[in-house]
């Protein structure tokens, strides 16, 4: 029996005429398999093993040319438990700094997801966790959630669920005089969370409203639409740029290209880092500057223009329209007074435009492209106006 089971192996595998294009296919992936080389596209860390490894001695005074004894990997001793074992590679230095031994990893993941959630952490010097730093204003609670942190295996979305779940975070963000008083820069989160957004999170907000965010992830750096300044970096490079074509045009903030020397100049006006040294903590900063980047930046008047281009195509009145568009933009529906102000708003950018057609075609049109055939320049003009206003109110740029 074992000698017909081979045979019968050996003729499915190699014989049988029903199987032939199977038998092609294996050949060619086997020799595809075996000539296959490794990707080299992406520069891979490799340590060096034995002598090879490059030997750090201690420098007198700083002086290369004055050297000392020579000093091994490792970490300071009052960091490892007792009788504890020292890391010798970068595998074991990895595995200790997540260890339970080493609680400062889960203690700063948890504070940097708090930060996000409530714009400040629990250690409010999210950079520091030394002695210059500030101490936790809730040591329990933040013992609590490094705890578990660790014990879901790092888990960083239950731990934002956990979070954004709790009672602290759901209670409202509305300031009262007494609340003021007893807790002015909400340290000890007597109310909800309210601060405005980061300089990226306003870009592609403004964009997702218009409906001109592109959802299309990885690739390289692209360059959005940027003021020209006719401007020149140091050794002679333009600080302008052209804008990339397409798609990406409208990528998400995270994908655009930055340098050193010149930062995006509407992220640099919402406290966007230039990236020369590393920033753990943006501080945030209210400047007349920002409001003039909401309201004539090319992305965000951009997205005013594909809004505008939204609601002419909507049924309904001019109050209904204008009812909708806030509430498509701020999640509430407006006020009387604020829905009065908005219409009157648009009566008189569209008896202005009315008065002035080229201009109006110009507001409507630049830079977002030509207008569709059948829509209305002046109507457009108009409620470019009305959905430019919108996207810069306060709301807009605050999360509460």
């Amino acid at each position: 029996p074992a000698q017909a089971t081979e045979l019968a192996t050996w003729y499915i595998a190699n014989a049988a005429p029903e199987l032939a294009a199977q038998r092609v296919q294996r050949a060619k992936t086997h020799s595809d398999l075996v000539n296959m080389k490794p990707d080299t596209s992406v520069p891979v860390c490799t340590e060096l093993a034995g002598e090879a490894r490059r030997k750090t001695k201690l420098q007198h005074r700083g002086n290369y040319l004055d050297q000392g004894d020579e000093v091994p990997e490792g970490v300071p001793a009052a960091l490892l438990p007792v009788g504890g074992e020292i890391p010798k590679d970068r595998l074991a230095l990895a595995k200790w700094i997540v260890s339970r031994d080493n609680p400062l990893t889960a203690r700063v993941m948890v504070n940097r997801l708090w930060e996000a959630l409530f714009g400040q952490g629990i250690v409010v010097t999210s950079e520091d966790f030394g002695t210059q730093g500030e101490l936790p204003t809730h040591p329990e609670l933040f013992d609590a959630l490094a705890i578990d942190f660790m014990d879901s295996g790092w888990n960083v979305k239950g731990m934002l669920k956990q979070m954004v779940t709790s009672a602290t975070y759901r209670q409202s963000s509305k300031v009262t005089p007494a609340g003021v008083e007893l807790d002015p820069d909400n340290r000890w989160f007597s109310r909800g969370p309210r601060f405005r957004m980061s300089a990226e999170m306003i870009r592609d907000q403004s964009l997702a409203l218009s409906g001109l965010l592109s959802s299309k992830m990885y690739g390289a750096p692209v360059r959005p639409p940027q003021p020209k300044l006719g401007l020149s970096a140091a050794f002679g490079s333009s600080t302008d740029w052209e804008t990339s074509l397409g798609e990406d045009r409208y990528r998400r903030a995270l994908y655009t290209q930055f340098r050193r020397s010149n930062p995006y100049p509407s992220m640099a006006a919402f406290d966007a880092p230039n990236r020369e040294v590393c920033t753990v903590r943006r501080i945030r900063t209210n400047t007349p500057l920002q409001a003039l980047v909401t309201l004539n930046d090319p992305v965000h008047l951009e997205a005013a223009q594909a809004l505008a281009r939204q609601i002419v195509r909507w049924d309904g009145s001019l109050e209904e329209r204008a009812k909708r568009l806030f509430r498509h933009c701020t999640a509430r529906d407006p006020h009387p007074d604020e829905l009065t102000r908005l219409t009157q708003l648009h009566e008189t950018v569209r008896t202005r435009a009315a008065a002035d057609f080229e201009s109006a075609k110009l507001l409507a049109s630049d830079p977002l492209g030509p207008i569709p055939e059948g829509l209305d320049p002046v109507d457009l003009a108009a409620w470019t106006v009305v959905g430019n206003v919108i996207l810069n109110l306060d709301e807009m740029l605050m999360k509460r």
